[in-house]
């Protein structure tokens, strides 16, 4: 040993010998002695490498038993501040925790993310969200929260928020449920899975209306499902299309998804009445149909059916905003002990953190005062963009809906041999708008021509201006 290693050796003992244990303090000897030496290396450098005293040695110059000093340095080995060597004794760890080199990561920015833009569709305006209030009704549910939030949670969710949204679809929707058949999901893609996978039989096959929700089709192929597209006619879905071997039957009776078309009683009726010779299901998804600016919301098919063949599909996405990730199904009482089954196996997903305060949200009637505000607003901004869409009335059939957060304009059909849907939405894209081709929800052959355009986020001076911007791209490239 050289005798700059003597030094080091010797400077370690004396540091050793000398540290001091407390008696007296509620902290354990092990304690106090496994955090003097992990102190101490942390303070000192250049003791890598360095032999420390036996545990026999050190424990006689500290008064204390050996039992302690051998579990102290056992922490420290597992911690990689020490070593050992079978024969050789413990030492200092070559690299300590402490003083290895960092992993140098070089910053980057992420870039940032795409503000929506008129016309994106199926967005609420998001600016006239009450946060002040909401912001009171986490705090009131998380300051100090009630004892059922912090024990084990129910799969089917927060109870008086199924209490809430029941008494809600009574009230809104014509539809009188029990809280026990509410079912709380992150959303549609979920309460498809629950639908697919837990109450149908294997490899279901589903009637879906075409157009339709894209992003549906792909959730359902996800889950093994199969789909079968009916092209929709001024009534929405006919159940004289269905074929065999469908098991459920996914519809927007209260206002088509795309179109805006509502499904009148009769077609109705004929649904209820094949699912009953069937023995199938209908799945009704009411995605906005709280947004209805003349007269009252249409009633459910689900309240027609008194839940018996028929499942309630609804989100908070549309009518509060989409990071929430809450929604809703409504399950008749036959296959809750299904949807139970299927939840104690793969569990829930929707976030038990907002389900409190958006519980007392609705109970105090600030919910149903927002729906108000919102739906006063959006018509509003319907009827403004539909004046401002007179301009491109050569191009496009503008018509007023009664209800949603879009307009779909079909193309006229002198222009159907000329122009699509699709060459206008890449067109108005380089222009910086944002529309949806009819076309692109369908999947049959010879699709309907026309533009969804929402309008719901954007208000009148924006939509003006877009409308411009489109009517101008119209007239010069088409």
């Amino acid at each position: 040993m050289s005798n700059i290693d003597k030094k080091i050796q010797s400077n370690l003992d004396l540091k050793l010998f000398g540290l001091t244990l407390d008696r007296a303090l509620r902290v354990s000897l092990l304690t106090q002695l496994t955090g003097a030496l992990r102190n101490l290396l942390h303070e000192s450098q250049g003791f890598s490498g360095t032999r420390l005293p036996a545990t026999r040695i050190l424990a006689q110059e500290l008064l204390v038993s050996r039992t302690t000093v051998v579990g102290a340095y056992d922490q420290l080995i597992s911690e990689g501040y020490l070593r050992t060597e079978i024969g050789g004794g413990t030492f200092v760890a070559d690299q300590l925790p402490h003083l290895v080199e960092p992993v140098k990561k070089t910053a980057t920015q992420p870039e940032p993310l795409q503000a929506w833009i008129p016309f994106h569709s199926g967005v609420p305006d998001q600016t006239l969200f009450p946060y002040r209030s909401w912001s009171k009704h986490i705090e009131r549910a998380w300051g100090r929260p009630h004892n059922d939030l912090l024990g084990r949670p129910d799969p089917f969710g927060w109870y008086p928020l199924r209490h809430a949204i029941s008494t809600h679809l009574s009230v809104w929707r014509k539809l009188d449920c029990r809280p026990e058949q509410v079912l709380i999901t992150s959303g549609a893609s979920e309460a498809f899975e629950i639908i697919f996978r837990g109450l149908l039989g294997p490899k279901p096959t589903a009637a879906i209306e075409d157009p339709g929700w894209p992003i549906m089709r792909d959730v359902i192929g996800a889950v093994g499902a199969s789909v079968q597209p009916i092209r929709i006619d001024d009534q929405g879905l006919d159940p004289m299309q269905i074929a065999d071997p469908v098991s459920v039957a996914i519809v927007t009776p209260s206002r088509q998804y795309p179109t805006g078309i509502p499904m009148p009683l009769s077609r109705r009726m004929a649904l209820l009445k094949w699912a009953e010779q069937r023995n199938a299901l209908i799945l009704e998804d009411d995605y906005d149909s709280e947004f209805r600016y003349q007269g009252h919301p249409l009633p459910t098919l689900s309240g027609l059916d008194n839940l018996e063949r028929s499942i309630y599909l609804g989100s908070f996405s549309k009518l509060l905003s989409p990071a929430l990730r809450l929604g809703y199904l409504v399950l008749p009482e036959r296959l809750l002990s299904l949807a139970k089954a299927h939840l104690s196996r793969f569990g829930s997903r929707a976030s038990l953190v907002p389900q409190p305060a958006l519980a007392t949200f609705m109970e105090g009637g600030e919910f149903a005062v927002h729906l108000r505000r919102m739906r006063r607003t959006y018509a509003k901004r319907q009827s403004h963009l539909i004046s401002e869409l007179a301009g491109c009335s050569d191009f496009l059939d503008i018509s007023p809906d009664p209800s949603g957060m879009h307009i779909c304009a079909p193309l006229l059909p002198k222009f159907s041999n000329e122009i699509t849907d699709t060459a206008i939405v890449d067109a108005a894209r380089k222009e910086g708008l944002h529309l949806r081709a009819l076309s692109s929800h369908c999947v049959l052959p010879n699709p309907p021509q026309g533009l969804i355009l929402g309008f719901a986020a954007f208000d009148e001076g924006m939509l003006s201006e877009a409308t411009k911007r489109m009517r101008q791209m119209l007239l010069r490239q088409f």
